[in-house]
């Protein structure tokens, strides 16, 4: 690979390339000043391409186009289910004060729920088993009649691994708990139906399915409470989350949502062939790498990968410049901490520090992942005859 060449890209859990046809979209949309509540000829086109978005969102989604609040992303998102719904119940003067969230969750989902203990909420963690599954028969003892929100992502950030939502709502509906899901990376990845899955709250993002950064979503079912809004203004999207929406990055949006739409089955086939060439290949090199989900349903084309006796974070930057992989470690106070997840997982610091994360995508071709798999052995190989750490 020469000096100007492009890394070979398998970080799709950080972020997905934009999709040519988004890109498109969104040119076109930056080529006239759009504010969707202007009352002239141009406001109307902007509404009408909001409007539009919106509808092949929710249709992506089994959604009802009313049932959709634009945001910034998952994130906000996220802390406007959380925390909105929060203060939803203590307006209504709602008796539950218990908010249950799985241990696996991402950070938007875990700080917006520890923040809710300020204002007297419990936050009780859900465990999951070694393969980062959700212990359903734990779950159903941690929700009961005091349960306000139960949260639980559709596939995990770091693993891959997708959670039994149908199991988690029925959960939940035993007791007259909401449900929250993070399907940040589920969306536009695998089929969702917000209705099958009885769903009162769903986040999404549109960098997370071939979209722009800086757009996302939730879902609110018509029969579920809507949140308490986090940010006051001018009353855009009924005052839920108001300001002036972004519209090109919305068109963008849309336009990858229509994408996923036609493309699931095929992406989905596309990014498991690549994974499992991916791993034949690392085989071939003798890389002894081990998938650490097991036999636990997975998002198509996703891998975490564990290496013995090699440092993940120095394979990682090692391979920067070439093949662009990534871990769930955190530096915190100069200090590496193991990634929540694999600690909820039971996996001792030793073993978490040897765990990377792969996701072969609509994007990359055959040649690619042989080409990373090459790159890949010989930096395992570097990396641990630098270190000199033994084989575990």
């Amino acid at each position: 690979m020469t000096r100007n060449a492009q890394p070979i890209y398998l970080d799709g859990f950080a972020t997905m390339p934009l999709a040519p046809e988004a890109r498109q979209a969104m040119l076109a949309a930056w080529s006239d000043p759009s504010n969707a509540g202007s009352p002239h000829i141009l406001g109307e086109r902007a509404a009408a391409s909001v409007a539009a978005a919106r509808a092949t969102i929710a249709a992506l989604i089994g959604a009802s186009i009313a049932e959709i609040v634009f945001t910034s992303g998952a994130t906000e998102a996220n802390n406007l289910a959380l925390i909105g719904i929060a203060r939803w119940a203590l307006e209504a003067k709602s008796a539950r004060r218990r908010i249950v969230v799985s241990a696996v969750e991402h950070k938007a989902v875990l700080e917006p729920a520890f923040w809710l203990r300020n204002l007297g909420f419990e936050i009780v963690v859900a465990p999951v088993d070694s393969r980062g599954v959700i212990d359903c028969a734990a779950l159903s003892t941690l929700v009961d009649e005091q349960t306000l929100l139960v949260s639980v992502m559709a596939a995990n950030n770091e693993t891959g691994v997708l959670q039994p939502m149908s199991d988690v709502a029925a959960i939940c509906r035993r007791s007259g708990a909401l449900i929250h899901c993070d399907g940040a990376q589920a969306v536009g990845k695998i089929p969702i139906d917000v209705v099958d899955l009885d769903l009162d709250y769903m986040s999404f993002s549109s960098h997370k399915m071939y979209g722009p950064a800086g757009v996302g979503g939730l879902y609110v079912s018509a029969a579920a409470p809507m949140p308490q809004p986090l940010h006051f203004g001018g009353g855009q999207q009924s005052g839920v989350r108001p300001g002036t929406e972004p519209v090109p990055l919305i068109i963008g949006f849309g336009a990858a949502a229509r994408l996923a739409c036609d493309r699931l089955d095929a992406d989905a086939g596309h990014g498991s062939l690549l994974a499992c060439r991916l791993l034949a290949k690392l085989d071939e090199y003798q890389v002894a790498c081990r998938r650490i989900t097991d036999d636990a349903s997975i998002l198509p084309g996703s891998l975490s990968l564990l290496v013995p006796g090699v440092e993940a974070d120095d394979l990682v930057a090692l391979l920067r410049a070439t093949v662009c992989i990534s871990t769930g470690s955190a530096c915190t106070n100069g200090q590496v901490l193991p990634s929540h997840v694999l600690t909820a997982m039971s996996m001792d610091k030793l073993e978490a520090s040897s765990v990377f994360r792969v996701y072969c995508g609509r994007y990359n071709t055959e040649a690619e992942i042989d080409l990373a798999a090459t790159f890949i052995a010989d930096a395992c190989l570097r990396v641990r005859h630098r270190s000199g750490r033994p084989d575990q």
